[in-house]
């Protein structure tokens, strides 16, 4: 989607929530603001603030069409189609995200916006990602979980039991102040349980380990416990 799309989406999508659900509206015209005077090929550079655009147009399409749904029987129908990790997102967080103040969320959108934001993880995270499903377990991943509420992914395994999880490299300089923050993260978001991961990139096997204990603790974790690794 080029970036003249997105704009015209974004306010499609604005006018369309103002009637169905206005905490969703506030949402997309607090980020409408936030791109209207950025040319489209100034916009066009920046590649991961397009990719955050795409990702909350197909939140909010989403959204719209669960909240468009007659009936509470209808909609858990459409839930139903879901991977537990996608339901986990649009049954519980993001809804989350729309009703409730998030204190980062002004931070990392300037962040994304001066090109501050350099994810140095992402091939790490697909190497996670494709294990998982190769497992038969589930996994999602984006901007708002990762920057708001301190969840690089979420997966979920056997028993579809969602596990927020953040994964760090040791040799990432903001690895400890990550550690800190992270369990009071996921506990004012209302997460039960959470996993935090630091690894050694030099261990060629780390991989494989994180895929591990991301599994067995998604379906073994109880709630309140928040656990972290150094692998």
């Amino acid at each position: 989607m080029q970036a003249k799309e997105i704009k015209k989406q974004l306010k499609s999508l604005i006018a369309e929530a103002s009637t169905v659900d206005p905490s969703l509206a506030k949402r997309l015209d607090e980020i409408n603001r936030w791109v209207k005077d950025v040319k489209p090929g100034s916009l066009t550079a920046k590649k991961f603030v397009l990719f955050f655009l795409q990702q909350i147009i197909k939140d909010a399409l989403i959204w719209l069409d669960i909240q468009a749904l007659a009936s509470e029987e209808e909609q858990q129908q459409y839930y139903e189609r879901m991977t537990p990790t996608e339901l986990y997102w649009y049954s519980y967080l993001f809804p989350k995200w729309l009703n409730e103040t998030d204190p980062k969320f002004s931070i990392w959108k300037q962040k994304l916006m001066a090109g501050e934001f350099n994810q140095a993880d992402t091939h790490v995270l697909q190497s996670i990602a494709s294990d998982i499903v190769h497992r038969q377990g589930t996994f999602w991943q984006c901007y708002i979980a990762d920057f708001s509420m301190a969840t690089d992914i979420i997966v979920s395994s056997r028993q579809n039991k969602p596990l927020c999880i953040q994964i760090t490299s040791l040799s990432d300089e903001f690895s400890q102040e990550k550690s800190d923050n992270w369990k009071n993260t996921l506990q004012a978001w209302g997460i039960e349980r959470g996993l935090f991961l630091s690894y050694n990139p030099h261990n060629v096997n780390f991989v494989n380990r994180i895929v591990n204990l991301s599994l067995h603790n998604s379906d073994n974790l109880k709630r309140k416990i928040y656990l972290k690794f150094s692998l």
